[in-house]
């Protein structure tokens, strides 16, 4: 099948932003309409604008169309990635009979419900906008650690933009409860389907993204499904070993910590990490840390003196040869 260079059909840079992008494919669709236009083979022409304009117009077909695109060149054929199957989007898409170059990669489900050959919207000399999707939406949405362990729904807020009868944009707020799905991690994206801003004409609806953010946690990193805790020691304790109380999210444990632990030492307690999609948790991992006295009393100084006396260990042993 024919590579498809959709930021050559609309005459913009890769680096083009939505407006550019917006701009041109108004200019294009007015000039290539079949309902007005005199231009040879101008319902071919619409096609593909409508086309390019369905990919570089929603952020995450773009981004994807982006990724594919130093694989092809203009008007050759299309060499995929390795392990490239196609279609990986899966989703609903309008917009007419496009090529097998988009089919290929974003398959072709928005052909349903549509005639011999395909969607397309009639123009009057009094619609300026032709039909297209509507715009998506992402949004940040902040998490404590222990948000992620309940099983309970999150209202979001968010505002929309849309263009009035008169072409001034209007701002709708919207409200969504939504259900944070169990094993969510941070930087992950949920998809609301339907729920962005309006479509044009008969076009869906946009989308809406949540991206996960966790917020700081005053005891505990996170790194994907696991936990770190970093547990202060006592220099005796972790001399001689001993048991502690140990924080996690599913309330406090009692930890061995084994005699001649070392600062650093890295100790996995399985299953007490943020739940995952399967079942079960990540792990949480305690790295100890020894800890000197602020202050030395005339006592505990003696005592120091003592081990200092009677000890021959020397931790600078490899330095001095």
């Amino acid at each position: 099948m024919e590579f498809k260079d959709y930021y050559d059909t609309l005459g913009v840079t890769p680096d083009a932003d939505a407006k550019a992008v917006k701009t041109a494919y108004r200019r294009l669709a007015r000039k290539y309409h079949p309902d007005v236009s005199k231009e040879a083979n101008a319902e071919k022409q619409f096609k593909e604008v409508s086309e390019a304009y369905e990919v570089l117009s929603d952020a995450a077909k773009r981004a994807e169309y982006d990724d594919l695109r130093k694989y092809g060149r203009k008007g050759q054929e299309f060499t995929p990635p390795p392990g490239w199957t196609g279609n990986a989007s899966g989703g609903e898409f309008h917009g007419g009979d496009f090529s097998d170059f988009f089919s290929s990669i974003f398959g072709d489900h928005f052909q349903q419900g549509a005639g011999a050959g395909g969607h397309r919207t009639r123009f009057t000399q009094d619609d300026e906008m032709f039909a297209h999707r509507g715009q998506d939406v992402e949004i940040e949405c902040p998490l404590f650690l222990e948000d992620v362990l309940k099983d309970e729904s999150k209202t979001v807020e968010f505002a929309l933009s849309d263009a009035s009868k008169g072409g001034r944009p209007v701002i709708t707020k919207k409200n969504l409860k939504v259900k944070i799905p169990k094993g969510t991690v941070d930087g992950e994206r949920i998809r609301l389907k339907g729920q962005g801003g309006p479509g044009q004409g008969k076009a869906a609806a946009g989308d809406v993204y949540l991206k996960i953010k966790l917020a700081p946690h005053p005891l505990f990193d996170v790194s994907g499904h696991d936990l770190t805790l970093t547990l202060p020691l006592t220099p005796w304790e972790a001399a001689l070993g001993t048991t502690v109380k140990v924080p996690t999210l599913h309330g406090r444990i009692s930890l061995n910590i084994a005699s001649e632990a070392q600062t650093g030492q890295r100790l996995r307690v399985k299953g007490k990490g943020l739940p995952t999609k399967q079942h079960g948790h990540g792990d949480l991992y305690v790295v100890l840390k020894v800890v000197m006295p602020d202050k030395i009393d005339a006592d505990s100084k003696k005592l120091w003196e003592q081990l200092a006396s009677n000890s021959k260990f020397n931790p600078r042993d490899a330095l001095e040869k």
